[in-house]
């Protein structure tokens, strides 16, 4: 077998600063300095020791110990990630280790975005240009006659053209307004009596959005209307010009939407940049050291397995004895994916959702036992 020198001498003493664990990031953090030598201990003590030889050494234990500790810290960290994202959206980066983003942040920096794409709101300044319309001339390249000169060469998204001539709705609202065709959008649009110039139905507010639809969607059916084509800045006038006009639009410049915290480097934008440090040692609890102390044994077996593993059998004087590498090696992959399993699940019933649904439960439950408790009765 090994070398009597590689063998678990039965002690494990822990120095702290002197590269016994790989990293030593919790090597001054409460009480670790203890529980890695008792850990490396009971470890040894599970695969067999003294009974058995161990092939390894306390400082093999200890880096263990330290994996495990950390494995821990970021299943929990993943799982904080997973529920606080949205909150910690956009907003600034800092130590998250053990409390929850709080606020509507994401949700308000979204609704901004939202705002800004439908012209409802937003945070981006939409601002009005104009060009110049000759009579004969079609197409206009809005990007070099306004964007060049009024936004320094910065890049325009157009929003809106105003090249239309007066809504339909205003002929849904007093239907009278059209003169000699009145009569025409009364039968032919059933307008009687909905105009502000007629009597005054209480009518509800869609019954109005409707009609006015209606009218819209009938002009675009049916006349021939003032149009445009718009196509990377480009527009394209219909019918060609008559006359000379100024034609108006909104636009955005480009550079300057979504400029916000979304992106900046001293911002939370996503899964990897919020900054979830590693766990404080100190603070976990009794259940958490119990995992940690697990995981830790099942650490070492994967070790121990890779070690013994170098041989299949070890020739003696009796035959050869066959050495159980591959056996341990499989037994620790199968204790850390049941223990990481655990605690996933145990994160998960801690869930927001899941705990909105127990008050969910519970708020019924008690109101169904509420409804139960007979009434007193009143004697007179």
């Amino acid at each position: 077998m090994a070398d009597t020198t590689n063998l678990f001498a039965g002690t494990a003493i822990f120095n702290p600063g002197f590269g016994q664990t790989p990293f030593g990031t919790y090597d001054s953090q409460g009480t670790y300095n203890t529980d890695v030598e008792t850990t490396a201990l009971w470890c040894a003590k599970r695969l067999g020791y003294p009974i058995v030889d161990i092939e390894l050494q306390d400082v093999h234990f200890f880096a263990c110990f330290e994996e495990a500790v950390t494995e821990y810290g970021a299943q929990i960290q993943r799982y904080q990630i997973r529920q606080n994202l949205l909150d910690a959206t956009s907003q600034p980066k800092t130590n998250l280790t053990t409390a929850s983003a709080d606020g509507l942040n994401g949700l308000i920096s979204l609704t901004e975005h939202y705002g800004t794409e439908t012209l409802t709101g937003g945070n981006t300044d939409l601002k009005q240009g104009s060009i110049s319309v000759v009579s004969g001339s079609q197409v206009y390249d809005m990007q070099a006659l306004w964007g060049a000169v009024s936004e320094s060469g910065k890049r325009l998204e157009v929003r809106k053209i105003f090249h239309d001539r007066t809504p339909a709705s205003i002929r849904h609202t007093d239907q009278y307004a059209l003169g000699n065709n009145s009569a025409m959008a009364v039968s032919e649009f059933g307008l009687q009596n909905r105009g502000a110039g007629v009597s005054f139905m209480m009518l509800p507010i869609y019954d109005i959005l409707l009609r006015q639809q209606q009218v819209e969607f009938s002009d675009i059916v049916r006349k021939s209307a003032y149009s445009f084509e718009l196509q990377n800045n480009k527009i394209r006038l219909f019918p060609k010009p008559t006359t000379n006009f100024t034609m108006w639009f909104q636009y955005y410049v480009k550079a300057d939407k979504y400029t916000d915290s979304l992106g900046d480097a001293a911002t939370v934008s996503n899964f990897a940049d919020i900054d979830y440090r590693s766990l404080n040692y100190s603070t976990i609890n009794a259940p958490g050291i119990q995992w940690i102390r697990k995981y830790a044994l099942a650490l070492s077996k994967e070790l121990l397995g890779i070690v013994r593993g170098k041989y299949s059998s070890i020739p003696t004087p009796g035959g050869e004895i066959t050495v159980d590498g591959d056996a341990l090696r499989s037994e620790g992959a199968s204790e850390k994916e049941s223990l990481i399993a655990t605690l996933r699940e145990d994160l998960e019933a801690s869930s927001r959702r899941n705990m909105l649904e127990a008050k969910k439960d519970e708020a019924e439950f008690l109101r169904e036992t509420i409804t139960n408790i007979p009434l007193n009765l009143y004697l007179g």
